[in-house]
C-alpha cells in the first residue's frame, strides 16, 4: 500500500524572494514533489508562482494551476474548492507531496485553508502542513519602521470589504488598523479618514517587496485612481483613549 503524501501550504512572503522562509526554500528545491498554485481563473496568471521565479526556483515538471475565482458566488466557490481538492487528492494518494503556492502567508486570508479544509473533509487520513511565512503588512510595517503595536496598543486585520460603518467603529476600538484588500472602497476609506483627521496617520502600500512596490502616504492623491489587488493601508489612530 502507497503512503499518501503530504500536502504543504507554502507561503512566499509578499513578493521579495529575500523573505522566503528556509523551510519553503528546502521543500521548493525538492524534485520529488509536486506543485500547485491559484489563478482566479484558466489562462491567469499566478502571483505565487511569480514569486518563486524571481528567486530563481524552477518548478518541476507537472506544475499546475488550481482555479479559485474572486466572487462571493457560494456555489461556484464550493464547486472550485471540491474540484482543486479532488485533484490534490489524487496526487496525495499516489505517494507524492503537494506544494500549494500562497504569497503572503498561508494561515492569513489565504485559498490554502479552503483546500486544506475540503481535502481533510474528503479524507481525514490526508497530512497538512502549512509552512509559516511573512504577511504583506508585516513586511510594509518592517518597510516604513512603522511599529504596528506597542505595549498593550491593540491592533485589528480586517478585509475594507466589511464597510465604512465597521471601520468607522473600529477606529474607536484598535490602535492600528490593518486593512486588506482596499480596492474597492478606496475613496470610501479616504473620504473617512479625512473625517476622522487621521489622513497623515495611514500608509498606503501596493506589492510589498516587489519592483512594482509603491508606497503612498498622501492618500488624497489616490482619489479616483486604480490600485492593485494587492495593495493595504496601514492606519494608526493616536488619540484612541487607551486601556485594555
Amino acid at each position: 500500500m502507497i503512503d499518501k503524501g503530504i500536502l504543504y501550504g507554502i507561503s512566499l512572503g509578499p513578493g521579495d524572494p529575500g523573505l522566503i522562509t528556509r523551510r519553503a526554500w528546502a521543500l521548493l528545491e525538492r524534485d520529488d514533489v509536486h506543485w500547485t498554485y491559484p489563478v482566479r481563473g484558466k489562462g491567469h496568471q499566478s502571483f505565487a508562482l511569480s514569486i518563486t521565479w524571481a528567486a530563481g526556483l524552477r518548478p518541476p515538471s507537472g506544475c499546475e494551476p488550481l482555479v479559485f475565482p474572486m466572487t462571493h458566488d457560494q456555489a461556484r466557490l464550493t464547486a472550485a474548492w471540491s474540484a482543486a481538492a479532488q485533484r490534490v487528492g489524487e496526487i496525495l494518494r499516489q505517494g507524492r507531496d503537494v506544494l500549494f503556492l500562497v504569497e503572503g502567508d498561508a494561515s492569513i486570508y489565504s485559498s490554502f485553508g479552503y483546500l486544506a479544509r475540503t481535502l481533510t473533509a474528503l479524507d481525514p487520513d490526508i497530512r497538512v502542513e502549512t509552512v509559516a511565512g511573512v504577511s504583506s503588512f508585516s513586511a510594509s510595517a518592517a518597510r516604513l519602521q512603522m511599529p504596528l503595536a506597542d505595549l498593550d496598543d491593540r491592533m485589528a486585520i480586517l478585509p475594507a470589504g466589511y464597510g465604512i460603518d465597521t471601520l468607522d467603529h473600529l477606529l474607536d476600538e484598535f490602535d492600528t488598523l490593518v486593512l486588506l484588500k482596499v480596492k474597492p472602497l478606496l475613496d470610501d476609506i479616504i473620504d473617512l479618514l479625512a473625517r476622522r483627521r487621521l489622513l497623515e496617520h495611514a500608509v498606503f502600500c501596493e506589492k510589498t517587496g516587489t519592483p512594482e512596490e509603491r508606497i503612498v502616504r498622501d492618500l488624497n492623491s489616490l482619489r479616483g485612481t486604480s490600485v492593485n489587488y494587492l495593495s493595504l493601508l496601514l492606519v494608526k489612530n493616536p488619540d484612541r483613549v487607551g486601556g485594555l
